[in-house]
C-alpha cells in the first residue's frame, strides 16, 4: 500500500501547499539575483535577503521530508520578514554638497552632510586634478570609516557629493545622476558665470531629502 496521504485529505493539501511555498521562494532568490544583477538592490540587501531565502527553504524541506505533521513546515515560514530586510539595509541619502568644479568652493549643501572637511577636501581634489576625461567618465563611490558612504556625481560646472547611510545600488545611483544633470541645466546660467548663490537655486535633491526625513 502507498503511504502517500489521500489527495482530498487536509494532509496531502499541506504537503501540496509546502512544495508550492518552496517553488515560490526559490522564484523570489531567482529575482534577489537578478535585482542585484540590475542594480535595484545593494549588496547587504543582496546578502541578507539570499541568506534568508536560503535559511527559510533549508527548514521547510527538511521538516516536509521529516516532520510526522504535513503542517510543520508553516512554522518555519516567516511572512513580511524579506520586506523588513530590505528596508534595513537600503541606503538613504542624507545629505548633498555641492562644489563649484572651478573654483573648488562649496555652492550648497543641504541635509546632515556631516563629512568632515579634513576628509573631503583632499578627495574632491584628487578629482579635480584629473584628467578631464577621467574626471567625467562617471560617478565614485567610496566608504568610509564609520560605514557611510560617500558619491561624487561630476558635472559640467559643478560636483555633487551625497552622503548615504550605507552602500547605495546602481539604480539610486542613476537617479542621482539624472537629479544632477536636472541641476545643472535648472541653474545653467547661474552656474556658468559663476554667480550661483545659496537659497537661489532650483534643488531637485530635495525631493530625496524629504522621502528620506518624511518632511515637507
Amino acid at each position: 500500500m502507498s503511504n502517500l496521504p489521500d489527495p482530498k485529505s487536509n494532509s496531502f493539501k499541506a504537503l501540496r501547499d509546502g512544495e508550492h511555498y518552496l517553488n515560490k521562494t526559490y522564484a523570489k532568490m531567482t529575482q534577489c539575483v537578478e535585482d542585484f544583477a540590475s542594480g535595484k538592490i545593494n549588496r547587504a540587501q543582496f546578502q541578507q535577503l539570499y541568506a534568508h531565502y536560503e535559511q527559510e527553504v533549508s527548514l521547510v524541506a527538511q521538516l516536509l521530508a521529516e516532520s510526522e505533521d504535513p503542517d510543520a513546515w508553516r512554522q518555519a515560514v516567516t511572512e513580511g520578514e524579506s520586506v523588513l530586510i530590505r528596508k534595513r539595509h537600503q541606503a538613504r541619502s542624507i545629505g548633498f554638497a555641492i562644489y563649484d568644479n572651478e573654483s573648488g568652493m562649496p555652492i550648497e549643501t543641504l541635509g546632515e552632510f556631516r563629512v568632515d572637511s579634513g576628509l573631503l577636501v583632499p578627495m574632491l581634489s584628487s578629482y579635480r586634478s584629473a584628467t578631464t576625461e577621467i574626471f567625467r567618465a562617471g560617478m565614485r563611490n567610496t566608504q568610509m570609516e564609520n560605514g557611510q558612504w560617500l558619491c561624487f556625481v561630476p558635472g559640467r560646472f559643478s560636483t555633487l557629493i551625497t552622503l548615504f547611510t550605507q552602500e547605495p545600488s546602481d539604480q539610486q545611483l542613476d537617479v542621482l545622476n539624472r537629479m544632477h544633470d536636472h541641476f545643472e541645466i535648472a541653474n545653467h546660467d547661474a552656474l556658468e558665470s559663476g554667480t550661483a548663490e545659496p537659497g537661489e537655486m532650483a534643488l531637485p535633491f530635495l525631493a530625496i531629502l524629504r522621502q528620506a526625513t518624511g518632511k515637507d
